[in-house]
């Protein structure tokens, strides 16, 4: 079988492809191809796919090559990013799915169809798994990309002033660069499966050039059925099978110890994945609140796009979130109200007093300073969030607790503007939560915060407060498979005495020679306070030693303060014990993040 050109529509080089090729099929292959093309023609939508193209209007092939990258913290994006690419293979594309991190940058000149799913991090930062593929694309390294079709879905919190940076940068960067937009960039609040949907529907639209594509069912779904029919949108409730205050009598916190239930969700879980809870409001504040806007509590209100109704107490207890102010919500305000002191607040140039405004305060606040609001309480409620699952590190191993996971808790409690605060779901779980009742959760895995796949290799792990939680995890764990490797613990909080969390368990562990060395610094003991990067910096040339036996350092806790103290030890510490200069330094530690070494869980 010979293909000749002129009344074919291949080009030269293509044909002379297929005539090497097609001789040396079997009847087999040849029929297994018949219809596979056939299937990639009816995809395609068009009767003309298969037809010959006029000589006036050749056939521009399209690219089935897509490449989707994700950018991930806590595992929403890279989870998203999966589905995407499951949702395009079943639809005849060739998908090549990747972190940034373990993407080569160079390669974004040989690809024609890009998909970025990427989440924003602390003060608008991208995440840990994608700082280095944003600072190419963002540097004079990076290649020109008029080839390249791109679209970017970006996953962020809008209570937060710089909702979705990183998402922004990446879609003008790309266009700036000369790509072209497959379909436009959508920005995911907290509540994303929807948008999500809309985008994934786009693209794979946009990559079938225009046919109409329908989404499975489960697209938006958190995890397969086939793994456990309890996902993010289908929460298990969970048991409560314990509840204790981990502080000691006279402590400034209260740290609650919560193990919960899991049997017969089917749902699992390994050391560093997280679990995520829907709480519900504080009763008493939902009282405030109904009472300050002069609503009638039993008056039905719409909390599903489906048209399901509650009453609006039990709405607002248990739907809507009521403990954040953004700058999007107080411009929906302010069509229910003729306050001149928000309409000011919202005028351009006002910026800063905004900002001061939003911080700590909350719907109540709103509507005792900017009230009486106009229209019904249904009105008003269509404009507000749903309340957002809080994330907490699992702080068990599964192979050590069979269905079961347990959290560490610490309960937020604080003044702001003349009134108390409060955690929504720490207090929830403080001062509400009984034993037998439920809680409804799912697991959220994390593929950033995991141990070595060698059990030999040293980990160093450090958590101060809270951020012990998957330490106890990662030590439950390797004693279960008899883990040989070094490990070494660094804790800090306030008083030795009422504050070491879980101290009788990390003493068997160093007895028992599961944990080879511990470090604590406890910052109200002492004259001067001593946090854990004083304790890192004082042992700088055995840890500097470890680093160098091949150990995986893991940071888990406050981002703003503590883990950025902790990366500035690290550098200062690689720095002199390494005698290399401060961009050496940097590169070191910029390739233990590669390697995955340097992992993070901060919040």
């Amino acid at each position: 079988m010979q293909l000749h050109v002129l009344n074919s529509p291949f080009s030269q080089e293509q044909a002379e492809l297929l005539n090497q090729l097609l001789p040396t099929l079997t009847d087999q292959q040849k029929i297994w191809l018949t219809g596979y093309l056939s299937a990639q023609a009816a995809l395609a939508g068009s009767e003309a796919a298969v037809q010959a193209p006029s000589a006036a209007a050749p056939a521009q092939p399209v690219s089935k090559d897509v490449t989707v990258l994700y950018g991930s913290q806590t595992g929403n994006s890279e989870g998203l990013a999966k589905k995407t690419a499951q949702h395009l293979e079943e639809k005849g594309f060739q998908v090549t799915l990747s972190s940034m991190s373990d993407f080569k940058p160079n390669s974004l000149k040989k690809i024609n169809n890009l998909l970025i799913i990427v989440s924003t991090h602390g003060e608008g930062d991208p995440p840990d798994n994608a700082l280095s593929f944003h600072e190419y694309v963002h540097g004079r390294r990076a290649p020109k990309l008029d080839h390249l079709s791109y679209s970017v879905l970006s996953l962020g919190d809008s209570s937060y002033e710089f909702f979705c940076q990183t998402g922004k940068e990446f879609d003008e960067r790309l266009k700036e660069l000369g790509g072209t937009r497959l379909f436009d960039r959508v920005d995911c609040d907290l509540d994303y499966d929807e948008p999500f949907s809309e985008w994934l529907q786009g693209v794979a639209s946009s990559l079938s050039e225009g046919e109409a594509v329908s989404l499975p069912q489960e697209a938006a779904g958190a995890v397969s059925k086939a793994a456990s029919e309890y996902s993010r949108t289908n929460p298990f409730y969970a048991e409560v099978l314990e509840n204790i205050n981990l502080n000691g009598r006279g402590s400034n916190k209260e740290t609650r110890h919560l193990e919960l239930s899991l049997e017969g969700s089917g749902l699992v879980y390994e050391p560093g994945d997280s679990l995520g809870i829907y709480p519900t409001n504080d009763p008493a504040l939902v009282d405030e609140l109904i009472l300050a806007c002069g609503w009638d509590a039993e008056e039905a209100v719409t909390v599903h796009k489906n048209g399901d109704t509650l009453p609006l107490k039990e709405a607002l207890t248990s739907h809507f979130e009521m403990t954040v102010l953004t700058k999007p919500l107080l411009q929906k305000i302010a069509s229910f109200t003729k306050s001149e002191d928000l309409h000011a607040l919202l005028e351009e140039g006002n910026q800063e007093k905004l900002k001061e405004y939003i911080a700590g305060r909350d719907l109540l606040d709103a509507a005792r300073d900017f009230g009486p609001f106009e229209g019904t309480a249904a009105d008003f409620t269509s404009i507000l969030r749903k309340i957002p699952a809080r994330l907490y590190s699992i702080a068990s191993s599964l192979k050590a607790n069979d269905e079961e996971v347990h959290l560490t808790i610490g309960a937020v409690r604080y003044d702001a503007h003349g009134r108390e605060r409060q955690g929504v779901c720490s207090i929830l779980c403080a001062e509400r939560l009984q034993i037998g009742d439920t809680l409804p959760v799912y697991i959220q895995h994390n593929q950033n915060f995991k141990l070595p796949h060698d059990a030999d290799a040293p980990i160093i792990m450090v958590g101060p407060g809270t951020g012990i939680a998957p330490f106890r995890s990662f030590m439950q764990e390797r004693e279960e498979i008899g883990a040989n490797g070094k490990s070494w613990l660094f804790f800090g909080d306030q008083h030795f005495v009422t504050d070491f969390l879980y101290q009788t368990e990390w003493q068997k562990w160093l007895k028992d020679g599961v944990l080879t060395k511990m470090d604590v610094a406890f910052s109200r003991d002492t004259e001067e306070k001593v946090y854990v990067q004083h304790q890192m910096k004082k042992h700088s040339k055995e840890l500097f030693e470890w680093l160098e036996q091949g150990a995986y350092v893991y940071v888990c806790g406050d981002e703003k303060h503590m883990a950025h103290d902790v990366h500035g030890t690290l550098l200062s510490i690689i720095q002199e014990e390494g005698a290399m200069s401060k961009e050496k330094a940097e590169s070191y530690l910029a390739n233990l993040q590669q390697q995955k070494r340097y992992q993070r869980d901060v919040y």
